[in-house]
């Protein structure tokens, strides 16, 4: 009996061992089968797939050469509810708005919780080899983009290559002097 009351008390002051959240299990699986996608780099740290840094560099289309940085935030609540994507630098595109938020269809109303990372960083890269002028965050990128082809290529060379559209700087994407970007 003395040895039973040993065993429970040493058992009590033993701290209580937390359960790992789903949306850890669950993001910690997505970037563990992760297969690499031409034109994205991740990074994250092992112990906290919650947080991830994404690197787009279209090879193809108008964003050719650039280079774009995300953060991605995985919410608590994640598969149940979408990652959230941030641009980290200004960019003139009709899908991203000035403060660098993203609109892509499975980011919202087209979430499931099936959906895994992967198939949302190929989203984001799909946005820069086919930007959507239907559903804009950016108005003015998106009007050019439909209406203005030509304005809309210039303005996102200029912009890629840290200039000006009409009163907003951009942040400069691309490492290399080209001179498409003059």
């Amino acid at each position: 009996m003395l040895k039973l009351k040993k065993l429970q008390k040493e058992q009590a002051n033993k701290p209580v061992s937390q359960s790992v959240p789903v949306a850890y299990i669950r993001a910690k699986k997505d970037l563990q089968e992760y297969e690499e996608i031409p034109g994205i780099s991740i990074k994250y740290d092992e112990a906290n797939p919650m947080r991830i840094d994404l690197e787009v560099c279209p090879n193809e289309g108008l964003y050719q050469g650039g280079k774009f940085k995300f953060v991605c935030e995985v919410p608590e609540d994640y598969p149940n509810r979408a990652p959230e994507f941030k641009c980290l630098q200004k960019i003139y595109h009709p899908n991203i708005d000035l403060e660098g938020h993203v609109c892509l269809n499975i980011l919202r109303n087209d979430w499931k919780p099936t959906l895994t990372l992967q198939l949302v960083f190929a989203g984001i890269l799909h946005l820069f080899l086919q930007p959507n002028a239907n559903d804009p965050l950016n108005k003015d990128a998106a009007n050019d983009l439909s209406k203005y082809p030509a304005q809309f290529k210039r303005h996102v060379l200029n912009a890629m290559a840290g200039g000006y559209v009409g009163d907003e700087k951009f942040d400069k994407v691309v490492d290399y002097p080209d001179r498409r970007y003059l």
